[in-house]
């Protein structure tokens, strides 16, 4: 883009030069607009026609100078042209454009800040979903994978407003702060938080104690990859059997069962009904696991009178078919980007 910049300004310049050229004649050979302009432009672009009015001595002294800096000018910026068609940068800028249009078109979306290991393996998961997410990255061997990969990204730092408020922040739906510095990913976290206060922020800690500095700083939930890996291996070996079925549960790959989460709007039919006079079960065969509460309260293994309320999330277990006949029944869609309406 160094050489995109470098163009504009030349052709700012070639353009400055030309009003200069036409004003100047026009003041000191009194010419009017369409003559001052013509002999401006055939003086720089050095075509070797006549010149349209005799020049007084001031006249010839100005051509002289125009011819010397207009001349440089115009090379410069055909030079300048010329190397970035060589190079593709052209192309790469209009691509660019495009990306950025989308970006801009994007709401209730996601921004990952960073694009580490865990970063890409969010942006996998999102992808396959498909979530709508754009990622803020400043490594430019990581851009350049960015853009194989055929994501969505922002080239700047995410601990900077500007860099944020191109993602999209003000229209998005969360952030998740996960470069590989403790400190950047609460710099990032306040400046989020700061741009918008609605936000759900999610941040990584990779140190004992950032959790405690991230919440502080305005995160809402915080997760340790190192803290989550050990209990996870450690759990593997104790009980192999309940690790292997939450895997298998939990896989998006896996077709034979999933668990999901499906949100009860406001306006839900089954707003006051419970689990048996609701059908779910008996309908769609899925296994309601758990209902969290408007509250925020997590009911585990609800019995069948357990009374459904607006906004309750049922966390079910079942397969996919089962799984997507229950939405319907409680009339969510499926958007674009993964996201329903009423989640």
């Amino acid at each position: 883009m160094h050489l995109i910049r470098q163009l504009k300004v030349s052709i700012a310049a070639l353009a400055v030069l030309v009003a200069l050229g036409t004003g100047g004649y026009m003041v000191i050979e009194g010419w009017r607009v369409l003559d001052a302009f013509y002999m401006t432009i055939i003086t720089i672009a050095t075509v070797g026609y006549r010149e349209v009015h005799e020049l007084s001595d001031r006249g010839m002294v100005f051509t002289t100078l125009l011819i010397v800096f207009g001349v440089s000018v115009l090379w410069y910026t055909i030079g300048k042209f010329a190397q970035i068609m060589f190079e593709g940068q052209l192309e790469s800028f209009i691509g660019r454009k495009k990306v950025e249009k989308q970006i801009e078109s994007l709401k209730d979306h996601y921004i990952i800040c960073g694009y580490g290991r865990i970063g890409a393996l969010i942006c996998k998961e999102f992808s396959a979903r498909p979530v709508p997410f754009v990622v803020v990255e400043s490594n430019p061997s990581v851009l350049e994978k960015l853009e194989h990969d055929g994501y969505l990204f922002i080239r700047g730092s995410a601990t900077e407003d500007e860099s944020l408020l191109k993602a999209g922040i003000k229209r998005a739906k969360g952030l998740i702060a996960v470069v590989t510095s403790d400190t950047e990913n609460v710099y990032i976290t306040l400046t989020a938080r700061g741009l918008n206060p609605e936000l759900f922020i999610l941040a990584r800690a990779g140190e004992e104690g950032s959790e405690v500095k991230l919440k502080r700083a305005g995160a809402n939930k915080v997760i340790s990859p190192y803290h989550i890996g050990g209990s996870r291996m450690a759990q593997a070996i104790l009980r192999p059997n309940v690790v292997d079925f939450i895997e298998i549960a939990t896989a998006r790959e896996h077709l034979d069962l999933q668990i999901e989460e499906i949100c009860i709007s406001d306006t839900s039919s089954f707003v006051g009904e419970n689990l048996v006079s609701s059908g779910f079960r008996k309908q769609t065969g899925v296994i309601i696991v758990g209902i969290k509460k408007a509250t925020g309260k997590m009911v585990f293994n609800p019995d069948s009178h357990t009374r459904i309320d607006g906004r309750d999330t049922l966390i079910v277990l079942g397969e996919p078919s089962a799984i997507m006949k229950l939405e319907q029944m409680v009339g969510v869609q499926r958007m674009h980007g993964g996201q329903r309406p009423d989640a």
